[in-house]
């Protein structure tokens, strides 16, 4: 009997915790569909009058359909940022993991360190190191800081270290190949679960980033979707003639998420652990 209990609270505590993190999201789909007036004359958390496709036309033609640069811009800003701090994390991942060189133990504990300080705490310095690069308000800008990711890093040499058989990479060796082709050939596809996980990771973060792109940007057709929906927030705010209304940023913060919706719902079947485990015996 108090088995069963249990398991009643558990599947009552996890549906409080899905109503808890799915409100916002129906809120925001809730709110898309309204005119500016019925957003503050009508119930919150339900329809009024459907105005979405009007509120979308609004929107794609705001300011000569500005919202379409700055889509473009942190979809670029996502997909550079994140190939590239995936491919950086897996050769430093595997490394750590695999390879046995001097200071090895040193970096990794700096690594983790690294792990622990917040990211806009070194939102200035890389400010100050761009501006020194003559990098500033350039989309080079946003996109050197996020190649670090020193999670994903240590995801990765986690991963290498627990689901690739050192016997597997001295076979390889064995057989002539260099210590490149043993990366590339070898480990890397047995890596893919793990890749597509620090790969949406880094894309997700590129993607919500907000305080980099504010400090680093001031050309309106370099910012990205969190930058831009801003500026017409606080241009809204304090009821700049020609502003945004407040119907078309909530429309554009619901379609701003439909791509990373998207992304999961694509790359989701790549996760699937333990691929080499037991291969080896």
């Amino acid at each position: 009997m108090s088995l069963k209990k249990g398991s009643v609270v558990a599947h009552l505590a996890m549906g409080l915790m899905a109503i808890y993190f799915l409100l916002p999201f129906w809120w925001l789909l809730v709110a898309a569909t309204k005119d500016n007036d019925g957003l503050f004359q009508s119930a919150s958390l339900w329809f009024s009058d459907f105005n979405l496709f009007e509120n979308l036309k609004l929107l794609f033609n705001q300011e000569n359909g500005i919202y379409l640069t700055w889509l473009r811009n942190s979809a670029f800003y996502a997909v550079v940022s994140g190939v590239g701090a995936t491919a950086i994390s897996a050769l430093a991942g595997y490394a750590f993991a695999k390879l046995r060189f001097p200071g090895r133990n040193a970096l990794f504990a700096l690594l983790l360190g690294l792990i622990m300080v917040p990211a806009t705490a070194l939102v200035l310095p890389t400010y100050l190191l761009m501006a020194q690069a003559d990098l500033i308000d350039s989309v080079w800008a946003v996109i050197l800081p996020s190649l670090l990711n020193p999670f994903g890093v240590y995801l990765l040499r986690v991963y290498v270290h627990d689901s690739i058989p050192e016997e597997m990479l001295e076979a390889a060796r064995i057989d002539g190949a260099g210590e490149f082709r043993v990366f590339t050939s070898v480990a890397l596809p047995a890596m893919k679960p793990a890749l597509v996980t620090v790969l949406l990771f880094s894309m997700v973060a590129s993607w919500n980033n907000f305080f980099l792109p504010l400090v680093m940007l001031s050309n309106d057709d370099l910012y990205p979707l969190t930058v831009g929906l801003r500026a017409w927030y606080m241009s809204a705010i304090m009821g700049n003639g020609g502003a945004a209304t407040f119907n078309v940023i909530i429309t554009g913060a619901l379609v701003a998420i439909v791509p990373l919706i998207a992304a999961f719902l694509m790359l989701q079947r790549y996760w699937r652990g333990g691929l080499t485990i037991g291969s080896v015996k």
